[in-house]
C-alpha cells in the first residue's frame, strides 16, 4: 500500500477520473433501468436493422425476435451495472490509498466499458448490424465518446503504476 507521501498528481487524477466514469456509467445503468423503454427501442431497432439501407446481402443478420432483442438489452444493462460497481470499488480503493488494488479494479471496470462500447456498440452494432446506416438509431458517436473516455482514463490509471520495477 502506498504511503501518504508517495501520492502524486497522477494518483489524484486516477482517483477523480475513475470516480467520474463510475458515476457516468452508474447513471447510464440507472437510466436504462428506470426508463427501460427508451433504450429498449434503440436496441430493438439496431438489432432489427429496420432503419438501415435494407441491403439483401446484409439483412440476414437482423434479429427480429423481441425476446432476443430484450435479452440483449438486459445483458447490456447488467454489464453496465457491474462495470459501475467495479469502478465504484476502484474509486473507493483509490480513496483508501490501496493503489495496487485500486489500479486493478479500475482497469477491469474500464476494460469492461471498452469491450461493451468498442466491441459491442461500435463493432457489433455499428458494423455487423449496420447501425452506421441509420439516421434515427445511430449510437456510434456516443459509443465512441465513452470508448475514448474510458481509454484515456485507463492510460492515466496505468501511469500510477510502480515504474521502478521496469
Amino acid at each position: 500500500m502506498a504511503t501518504p507521501t508517495s501520492r502524486n498528481a497522477a494518483t489524484l487524477a486516477a482517483t477523480l477520473l475513475t470516480a467520474t466514469v463510475a458515476l457516468y456509467i452508474a447513471l447510464v445503468a440507472f437510466g436504462n433501468i428506470t426508463d427501460f423503454g427508451t433504450n429498449q427501442q434503440f436496441v430493438r431497432h439496431v438489432l432489427a436493422m429496420d432503419t438501415t439501407f435494407k441491403d439483401d446481402d446484409l439483412m440476414w443478420r437482423a434479429v427480429t425476435s423481441k425476446g432476443l432483442q430484450d435479452a440483449a438489452y438486459v445483458v447490456i444493462i447488467a454489464w453496465e451495472t457491474l462495470a459501475a460497481l467495479v469502478l465504484g470499488c476502484g474509486t473507493w480503493l483509490w480513496v483508501r490509498r490501496d493503489d495496487e488494488r485500486a489500479r486493478r479494479f479500475s482497469t477491469y471496470g474500464l476494460l469492461m466499458l471498452m469491450v461493451l462500447f468498442g466491441a459491442g456498440f461500435i463493432a457489433i452494432g455499428g458494423e455487423w448490424f449496420s447501425m452506421w446506416q441509420s439516421k434515427d438509431w445511430n449510437g456510434l458517436e456516443a459509443a465512441t465518446r465513452v470508448f475514448l473516455l474510458s481509454g484515456v482514463v485507463l492510460v492515466v490509471v496505468q501511469l500510477t503504476g510502480d515504474r521502478s520495477a521496469t
